[in-house]
């Protein structure tokens, strides 16, 4: 068998398309020459995913989960798309595999289960479906072209899961920022989320000189404030575009959506100024409503996919939530909060 390096070789149907696009993938834990096979113990769904799987199935979403992961051999929403990310202990490297892990790394998976071949063995027997960190027991392969990092020594790994989760999006914040001819106002839909809140201190890192944080109800306004990452706190319904335009008042140069739930790319586009850029890093974002919003709005403004991966952007994320504590706190109150 040729064995791809972008998973070709695990695609069971249909034929010819790469694995996130894949409907099946085999999930055969036989690394071939250059996979690495993890012994997985932790699934962290995407909030886009978990929100609609909690919505259309309440208390028979540990089952739905099942169900997806049985039939398709990786664990991708069929509604939503995505599917998150997860941590696990690496059983067997390939002789040509050219991740440099080695058997009884602790890792995350840094790539979507979107298109990772997975297997569950424990019937998920220890979640009871209300938080998106998921107890799990099963295989999962990774490709020659995964990324994957070994978790730190200094954070509890459930910590650890929740910021390379998002780790892409405060990354690619410092970037666009940084990038901008002057200093920018910045503002972050979903600012007390976990990509939010990171994206905020992304933000004033790189130089930003306002930060509004929108959020959507008083008692998360009231903690974003406590923690100090942002210089106004707005709280409106991001799916309300009238209502996100004034909340923000002066359009910002910069908007970062981290929203879980669809509808928030009008608002996005309506608060950023023209010649500015909006950063969508939900899933739950429709990328031709945004398209066709902004034209419809004639606003000149550039629209950038989140994709999740920037070179480095684990370390970033890691060493950022070590640096600001209050950013630290917010996600350890999101982990009590869920538990």
């Amino acid at each position: 068998m040729t064995v791809s390096p972008y998973g070709l070789h695990r695609v069971l149907e249909p034929a010819g398309v790469l694995p996130q696009q894949a409907w099946r993938l085999d999930a055969d834990p036989t690394p071939r020459a250059d996979e690495v096979v993890l012994d997985v113990r932790r699934l962290n769904l995407d909030a886009a995913s978990f929100r609609q799987l909690r919505e259309a199935h309440g208390d028979g979403v540990r089952q739905a989960v099942l169900d997806i992961v049985a039939r398709r051999g990786k664990m991708q929403n069929p509604v939503t798309g995505s599917g998150g990310m997860l941590l696990g202990t690496v059983r067997a490297v390939g002789p040509d595999s050219p991740l440099g892990l080695r058997v009884g790394d602790r890792v995350a998976s840094l790539v979507s289960l979107t298109l990772t071949p997975l297997r569950i063995t424990d019937g998920l027997a220890d979640w009871d479906g209300r938080t998106e960190q998921v107890p799990c027991r099963g295989t999962a392969v990774l490709f020659g072209r995964s990324i994957a990092a070994v978790l730190p020594d200094d954070l509890p790994e459930e910590l650890a899961l929740s910021v390379l989760d998002v780790c892409g999006a405060p990354a690619l914040t410092d970037r666009v920022v940084r990038g901008c001819a002057q200093a920018p106002a910045v503002l972050v839909l979903g600012g007390g989320g976990k990509s939010g809140s990171l994206s905020l201190a992304a933000a004033r890192r790189a130089g930003a000189r306002r930060l509004v944080a929108l959020v959507p109800t008083d008692d998360e306004a009231a903690a974003v404030r406590a923690a100090g990452l942002a210089d106004e706190v707005v709280v409106a319904d991001a799916r309300d575009p009238v209502a996100v335009a004034r909340a923000v008042g002066e359009r910002v140069e910069v908007t970062v959506v981290c929203v879980d739930v669809p509808g928030c790319e009008h608002g996005a586009i309506l608060a950023t100024a023209d010649g500015g850029t909006v950063v969508f890093f939900s899933m739950a974002t429709s990328f031709s409503a945004a398209a066709l919003g902004a034209e419809g709005l004639a606003a000149d403004v550039r629209m950038l996919i989140g994709n999740g991966y920037v070179p480095g952007h684990a370390r970033f994320a890691l060493d950022l939530l070590r640096a600001e504590p209050a950013v630290r706190a917010l996600f350890e109150h999101r982990q009590t909060h869920q538990a």
